[in-house]
Order: C-alpha cells, then structure tokens, then sequence
C-alpha cells in the first residue's frame, strides 16, 4: 500500500508573509512517522513550503498513483481548499481511498462523507493509530467497521464506528519522519521565530472546554451518549525526555534554534515544566522559543521559581488568551478560571520581573452582548496591560464548538459561511452591533495599538528578539502598504489587511 499525505495550496493571512506562513504541520511528520513504523510506504507533500501549484500537485498526486490519500485541516477557512484537492484526486488517481482529518472534518464528518462526496471516510480525533489500522484494513479487504475513530459511508448509511481511544502515553508514538519533510524550508523569515524555527509539541489536548475554542475538541475524550458522543477535556504530555530528544533531533540534524510550540496549553503541569527547563539548561542548547500559556500556570510557576528557569532556558515570547475584561463575559466563555484579573497579573510579573519576554494577548470582540462601551473596556484593559502586541480577534462560531451550535440554531450562519472565518473578519451581530459596526470598532481598536509610537519603541528596543519582531512587523506593514499602492487600492483601507493573500504560483 502507497499512502500520501498532503497539505495543499492555501491563501494565507496578510498580516504575515510567505516566510512566515511556512512553519511545519505537525501532523503530517506524526502521522508519516506511525506509518513508516508499520511497515507503509509513505509519501509526503507540503505544498506551501515547496511552492506547488495546483497543477503541479496534480502531477505529483498521478506520479505517486497512490492507494490512499490522506488531507486534514483544523481550520473551516481553509475546508474549501482540502475539499478542492479531494476533487483533485477523484480526477487524476480515482482509485485511491480518501481521507480527512483534523479538528474540522472530525466535528463536520456528517457533512462532507456520503453519496457523491469526494471523501471515503473521516478519522476523528487523534490519528495515528487509525490511520495505520484503517491502511491495514483496506489492503487486507477487512472491514472497515472495526476500525474505531472512523466515519464512513457502507453505500446505503453514514456510519460512525466506536470512538477511538486516546493514546495514553504518547513516548509510544514512533518519531515524527521529520526526514520525509521540506526541513530546510521552514522558518525561512530572518527575523520571525529566527534563525530557522520550525514546530513542536509534547502535550495533546487541554484540561478545559472553552465555548468559543475548537482545538480541545480534536484530541477530547468521546465517550458514546445515545446516538451521538459527549466530549471530555483530556490533556497529556510526553516525558520530559522524549520532549529533548525531538528537540535534540532538530536543533543537532536541522539546524534548528527557534521553537514555536503549538500546544494548546504548554504550561499545565508545572513538574513537567520544572523538569523540562533544567534539562533545556544542561544540554547547552541556545533556543529562543515561543508558547501558548495559561495565566493561571504562570503565577503558580512564578511561586514556584519555575518561571525565572524558562526563561534562562529560552523563554522569549508568550501569548496568553485575556479574552475579556469582564468577569462575567469570561464566564458565558466557560473561561472562570481567568476571572479576578488572573491575566493581568500573569503579564504584570512578565513585564517587571522578566521585560525580555514578548508579550502577546488576544482579546475576543462582537460576543452576543457587544457594546461599543463593553469595547470601549477591553481597550482600556488593554491600555493599563501594556504589552508589546495586544490583538483584537471578532469572535468566530468555530464547528465543534457551544457558539457554532447556537449560531447554527438560531440561523445566524449557515454551514456553507467558512470563507471569512479567519478571525479578522466579524461574521456575526451582536445584539447591539451588525457585524459591519464591529469591524469598523475592531480596525480603530487596533490602529490604537499598532501605530508609529508602538512601533519606534519596539524598533529601540535592547532585547535582541523584541527588535526582530518588530522589524518584522515594520517590513509586513510596508510590504502590505506597497502591494495596495500597486494594486491601486487605499493602503489605508482595513479592508486591504483583511483578505487573504494568493500567493503568485498559486495554480501553477
């Protein structure tokens, strides 16, 4: 059996560039990795970083003539593009057996398998085991029944077959084949995530259930409720250990010093971070490394004297989820645990203890009680925190989670509204503001941060990462304002940063 894996052309956001678009996708090395192990001969194809059009995918995809082809996305902006390469399949190697996964296909698998769909079957959830017994499957003719986590289609019913279990210790996992990949040609920008960064994880999951956040879900313990499933928060982590050895692997062979690390919550176990920092610190290693962390872990941690070890070990910039500035907002969020200026004192210890972290916040706008006084709050709030780049997000009723489901049943979207869920845009009113009024609310919210003072300050800074970062944001923002000029377009119209860019070998 030939399996491929594919990432296929995308647009990507206007307020990064090709370099920095360009970060590996972990979960095509992990799951290229769970194959090979198995005995698979498997194939790899991340199109963005290699610069592959469309047509010359197609090429390679009827090269391979593969058995199974497999595609995932986590995000309903980009469904329109996975969708698009399974037709691609069905034209040029329609043998094959297609597979979707990730976080969007595993919370919409009713929708996109069935008669005349153009996908075979969704693997829902976490994908390794699956992938490998669902391969397994189809070169012995077995059925596809007994493979769990699957969606399929037997030609007369959906069926969804039992939940697959979470892999509980995830040191079992075989190496990502970090060899099948382009490793050369991620983290090319010189000043994002430099010299080179490049992806890791060592948790799956979190301890929470976020109402407005999908990425829990994908790697949520489903435990079968009637005809349906209820999800369970789940969160685990590989060994402090495994962690150095991957990121041995890519700092000694890849030449990788920055590490852009994509768990959904890095700090939840402060033993793990304990023991992690004192090992990053015996090996020598000289990394800079990005994370997404909780408030509430890091004042635990700073009491702990965690904190000050990280960020000797590489710690240089943070993103933590304020989200709002009222209590009670955080609550309809299912986020209480932040209530009590819980965010805010996180970053406080950041900003006087530790001033060569980046700072970095997102802040939630247009929920269903949006005013512009309750905006006129989260500037505020974002004014007394003073960090270094404080970005205003319009909520976005993501499939998988609470607010998707009552947009949904209110009918304030429709399943087919994913081409301006790519949380710059504003895609629902609240009861006070049309979505019109959010985005003017939100481009006036951020011009009030990112601006010429904010820029000059981050420019002088004498942290060598901060000063990257901000020659970065310095050469995004003139690039975007050049390539309006060209295309004869208001530099200064918001409307410019908000629609994705296609890059020009976009369908060669």
């Amino acid at each position: 059996m030939r399996v491929l894996l594919v990432q296929p052309p995308r647009p990507y956001w206007p307020f990064t560039s090709e370099g920095d678009n360009f970060l590996l996708h972990q979960a095509l090395p992990a799951l290229a990795g769970a194959l090979r192990e198995a005995g698979v001969e498997v194939h790899v194809i991340d199109a963005m970083p290699l610069h592959m059009g469309w047509r010359t995918l197609a090429e390679e995809v009827r090269r391979l003539d593969p058995d199974v082809v497999g595609c995932g996305e986590n995000h309903a902006l980009y469904a329109k593009q996975a969708l698009r390469f399974f037709r691609l399949v069905r034209e040029v190697a329609p043998r094959a057996f297609t597979v979707a996964g990730g976080g969007h296909f595993t919370n919409l698998a009713h929708r996109y398998v069935g008669p005349g769909s153009d996908i075979d079957a969704v693997v829902v959830g976490e994908g390794e085991v699956t992938i490998v017994e669902l391969v397994r499957a189809l070169a012995s003719g077995g059925d596809l029944s007994e493979v769990d986590g699957l969606v399929w289609h037997d030609g007369e019913r959906l069926v969804r077959n039992r939940p697959r279990a979470l892999v509980h210790d995830l040191d079992q996992l075989p190496m990502p084949a970090y060899d099948l990949m382009p490793m050369h040609l991620y983290g090319k920008s010189r000043y994002l995530f430099s010299p080179g960064g490049t992806t890791i994880h060592h948790s799956r999951g979190c301890v929470s259930n976020c109402s407005f956040c999908a990425w829990w879900t994908t790697m949520a313990k489903r435990v079968p409720d009637g005809d349906g499933e209820r999800l369970q928060p789940r969160w685990r982590t590989k060994s402090v250990d495994r962690t150095m050895a991957e990121l041995e692997l890519l700092y000694h062979r890849y030449g990788k010093r920055s590490f852009v690390w994509v768990d959904e919550s890095w700090n939840i176990d402060s033993r793990w971070s304990d023991a992690f920092a004192d090992a990053l610190l015996r090996s020598g290693m000289k990394t800079k490394w990005f994370a997404f962390m909780r408030a509430d872990g890091i004042l635990r941690d700073e009491e702990r004297g965690i904190l000050e070890k990280l960020v000797r070990a590489g710690l240089s910039h943070i993103l933590i989820g304020v989200e709002r500035a009222e209590d009670d907002d955080l609550a309809s969020l299912d986020k209480r645990f932040y209530r009590g200026g819980t965010a805010e004192r996180a970053l406080r210890i950041f900003k006087e203890r530790y001033p060569e972290v980046f700072l970095q916040a997102t802040f939630i706008v247009g929920v269903r009680d949006e005013s512009r006084e309750s905006l006129r709050r989260q500037v505020e709030l974002a004014k007394r925190l003073d960090i270094d780049f404080p970005a205003f997000h319009p909520i976005t009723p993501v499939p998988g989670t609470p607010i998707y489901d009552e947009a949904i049943r209110e009918g304030w979207i429709t399943e087919d509204d994913f081409d301006e869920f790519d949380w710059m845009t504003p895609v629902l009113d609240s009861r006070y503001l049309t979505r019109e009024e959010i985005a003017e609310e939100l481009y006036r919210m951020n011009r009030q941060f990112v601006n010429n003072r904010w820029l000059l300050r981050g420019l002088f800074s004498r942290v060598d990462y901060k000063r990257d970062m901000y020659i970065w944001f310095a050469k995004v923002a003139a690039k975007g304002a050049w390539e309006a000029i060209k295309r004869r377009v208001d530099p200064f119209d918001p409307e410019h940063y908000q629609q994705l860019v296609t890059p020009d070998w976009y369908e060669t």
